[in-house]
Order: structure tokens, then sequence, then C-alpha cells
């Protein structure tokens, strides 16, 4: 008995050895190359803005009653308030320069007034209001992966509102539409796929601008209003497309 014992033992371990070694070796597998999300900032945008200003004014009166007088300084204010609106633009980036075109739109509450200087011709207070005011620009900017930061410049346009009040009473108005150029600067965040947000500070150079002022429909005076804007905001964007691309 002993003896077909160690016989069995003898056979199943000269199988289990000749199993083992016709056993296949593992194949060796390559480990799948790691990719990296890089942020990708082509592509059309859409977005709002908020924030506020202030537009420093600068009055002279060149005219009384439709006759020329000499160049009287009234003085300046700053009209100061808030800004909401939007923008459109399209960005293409070329490895980390991205460059890109924008028009934005804001409404604006900014008013301020000042009391004309006694050398005027008449002690009135004078008001300035800023009720819409436009950006048409070009950007060249420096992309870090998902972050931008950006120099832009080109077109302004404001829309304003001009009168003078003595005691409570207007003494002519008037309105104009101005042209001038801004400069800007900001800094944008892309914290998920298509979205963005960002600062952005921006200096409008609006020139000055004759405007002739009518009290009862008859002229008043007439005044040389020098304006400059500078404004803030905080942007939020959306870029249509896909903005994440994969980089091995």
């Amino acid at each position: 008995m002993k003896k077909i014992l160690l016989a069995s033992a003898s056979l199943l371990a000269l199988t289990g050895a000749a199993s083992a070694a016709d056993l296949a070796a593992r194949p060796y597998t390559k480990a799948p190359v790691a990719v990296a999300s890089v942020y990708n900032w082509t592509g059309f945008y859409i977005g709002g803005n908020a924030g506020g200003g202030s537009s420093h004014n600068c009055w002279d009166t060149t005219s009384v009653a439709g006759a020329a007088v000499p160049t009287t300084s009234e003085g300046c204010h700053n009209a100061t308030g808030a800004l909401v609106g939007g923008q459109i633009g399209y960005r293409w980036q070329s490895t980390n320069w991205v460059f890109g075109v924008e028009a934005q739109g804001d409404w604006a509450d900014l008013k301020g007034s000042n009391t004309s200087s006694p050398a005027a011709f008449f002690p009135l207070v004078n008001n300035t209001k800023i009720d819409a005011l436009g950006l048409f620009t070009g950007q060249v900017g420096y992309a870090w992966n998902n972050v931008l930061w950006y120099v832009k410049g080109g077109a302004a346009v404001t829309h304003n509102k001009f009168s003078g009040t003595l005691a409570g009473v207007t003494f002519g108005t008037a309105t104009d539409t101005r042209w001038g150029g801004a400069v800007g600067t900001g800094i944008e965040f892309g914290f998920a796929p298509n979205w963005s947000v960002g600062v952005e500070y921006n200096h409008l150079f609006m020139g000055k601008h004759t405007d002739s002022f009518t009290a009862f429909g008859l002229p008043f005076r007439a005044d040389s209003i020098k304006q400059d804007v500078d404004m803030a905001t905080v942007r939020l964007n959306y870029t249509f497309g896909g903005p994440i691309v994969a980089k091995y």
C-alpha cells in the first residue's frame, strides 16, 4: 500500500510540474500614455458683464445766446455709477498667443455735477449723465493653459445727456453721441468646459465736443466739454465649441 501511495504522489507531482511548464508566460503590456487636458481659447463667445465707471467731464463756455464769447472754464466733475451689459466676440489661438475681436455694449448710470466757477457767465449747476456706452476692440493675449491675460484697443462710443440747473430749474439741455478711442486689459480664467470668468479695465478717450444748449426753445449757450471714462467690469463668457483638447 505504501508503494502505491508513493507512486501516486510522485505521479501527481510530475503532472503538476508539467502543467505549470505548459502555461504561457503573461504577455507584457505597455502602460497607457498619459493625456493632459489643455484649454483652447479658439471660438465664438458671448457673455455678460457688470461693474462701475467714472467719467471726468470739463466744461468751457464758448458762446452765449448764439454769440461767441472768450472761452471760459466752468470747472470739472466726475460722473460715477454702475454699468451692466454684454459682449460678443471671436478668438483664435496660436501656440500660447491668443488674438480676438469683440463688440461690447453697456447700459450706464453715470451721473455727476459741479457748480460753475464764478468766472463763468452764470453760476449754474452743470450736470452730466452717461446712459450708454460701447466698445469695438481688437485683443492680443497670452495663455497659460486656462488662464488668459490680454490687452485690447479700438473705438469707443458714449451717449451723453447734459443740462444746467439753477435753483432746481433747468436752463439748457443738450445730448450727444460721441466717438473716441479705448485701451484696456483683462485677465480671464476658464473654470469649466466652455465657461470662463474674468475682470477687465478700460480707459476711454472721448475728447472734446461742443454742445449747444437750448432753454425754452431758444439758444442759450454752447460749451466745449472734454470727457474721459474709466470702467471696470466682471465678465462671464460662454465659448461655443470644445475648448478642452487632449495633448499627448
